[in-house]
């Protein structure tokens, strides 16, 4: 009778880990292991306080959850150089531990992540495993029936930034949809958000759908991969209302206060955290005439434009890895630098910073030629209303009063979707 007893507390056991991998909420019940936390310093910072790190475990390398998923199916990969078990890519360990990968399917900046913004990236084979990549970018951003021939299951795992115009979301959504399509089952191998710690900004407005803003969410929606992932499939957001059989399996010590310094630049231009904190408020200068150091060793860090009669800072774009043709190239811009401030100031912040813009555009000499004749402003507002505020003269206060009721509203839905202890 014991030895049953032991069993069934066993299997048991099983269960509650399989729920929560497909997505599921733990039970409140359930311990969370807390590791004691390793104390780092933030990043170019001699004075500010130290932060804490705790050991946060992926989603991929938790293998004992989604292997036995994986075993006797053919395998596709959704993946980049983000996709990491601790050093080794996650492909790499797949095939040493004999899961039968046949396709890799990559995102923008291509498989390797050196490709620039908004360059097209063929289909090719890996030379490390002989296996064929296609791209998912460009004029091709959803899987065909054809390139999904031949797969049981697919694995989503790329390592996200937290802002809807940065555009891996948009390939996982579209991979879903694929998905429902065909009747092909998805996992995703979560991964922390680092700026997963607040939300703001407007809630995109169905006109301005595109591939930098699929769905109507806000500029920083404070989601995990997964955590959005069942938010698409909740709220009917594929196509024909369709649903992706989908499983999540989770990051482990990880919550929406944790401090995650990733291990790898997430793409060419956002090289450390300093740049991926600053990110959701910088990437609207990429729909002006104004530079945010692509062509230089602050990418993010740093803006300014040729002629730009105020700032404390100079920058001269060069051509380089992931910015082979970058804005101004040759050109010295004056703006001003970002760089000095410190990873605790950037964290504690929690609001996308406006009056980087606001204060720019009022000091810039053209006003007629600040933002991009083509409005792509427009698509990383997710609405026009944003830039006619700001030509209007709007404060910060009256901007923010503008989309609050809108995002109120998506803070509620939000929490029905969430994995992990939230930071409110």
């Amino acid at each position: 009778m014991v030895v049953k007893v032991k069993i069934l507390v066993a299997l048991l056991a099983v269960f509650q880990t399989c729920n929560f991998a497909c997505g599921q909420k733990k039970p409140a019940e359930e311990p969370v292991v807390r590791p004691v936390p390793v104390v780092v310093q933030p990043e170019n910072s001699d004075t500010a306080a130290t932060v804490l790190k705790h050991s946060v475990i992926t989603g991929a390398e938790r293998t004992a959850l989604y292997l036995p998923i994986l075993t006797n199916k053919r395998i596709g990969a959704v993946v980049n150089h983000t996709s990491l078990i601790g050093t080794a890519h996650l492909v790499d360990s797949l095939l040493g531990l004999g899961v039968k990968v046949q396709k890799i399917y990559a995102p923008e900046h291509g498989f390797r992540g050196l490709a620039d913004a908004g360059e097209e990236v063929g289909d090719g084979q890996d030379q490390a495993t002989g296996l064929p990549i296609i791209s998912l970018y460009g004029d091709h951003q959803k899987p065909t029936k054809t390139d999904l021939a031949g797969i049981d299951l697919m694995v989503f795992d790329i390592q996200d930034v937290g802002a809807r115009f940065y555009t891996y979301i948009s390939t996982m959504s579209y991979l879903m949809e694929a998905c429902a399509e065909e009747n092909i089952p998805l996992v995703i191998l979560d991964r922390p958000n680092p700026n997963g710690h607040y939300v703001d900004g407007p809630v995109l407005e169905k006109t301005y759908r595109s591939f930098v803003g699929l769905h109507e969410v806000p500029v920083v929606h404070g989601m995990t991969v997964g955590e959005y992932a069942q938010m698409v499939n909740g709220e009917g957001w594929l196509g024909g209302g369709m649903k992706c059989d989908l499983t999540v399996i989770p990051c482990l010590n990880y919550d929406h206060t944790t401090y995650y310094e990733l291990p790898a630049k997430p793409s060419p231009n956002l090289p450390n955290m300093h740049a991926i904190y600053l990110y959701p408020s910088l990437c609207f200068f990429e729909g002006t005439n104004v530079s945010v150091g692509r062509g230089t060793d602050k990418q993010f860090q740093v803006y300014g434009a040729p002629g730009f009669p105020d700032g404390n800072f100079s920058f001269t774009p060069q051509p380089g890895e992931g910015a082979k043709n970058p804005p101004f190239e040759g050109k010295r811009c004056a703006g001003f630098d970002l760089s000095s401030l410190s990873i605790e100031t950037l964290q504690t912040h929690k609001s996308l910073n406006l009056n980087y813009l606001i204060d720019f555009y009022h000091s810039f000499p053209d006003k007629q030629g600040f933002f991009l004749k083509n409005l792509f402003f427009d698509k990383l507002a997710g609405n026009s209303t944003l830039r006619k505020q700001i030509m209007e003269g709007k404060s910060e206060t009256e901007i923010r009063e503008s989309w609050a009721a809108g995002l109120s509203i998506f803070k509620e839905k939000r929490k029905q979707y969430l994995l992990y202890i939230d930071f409110e």
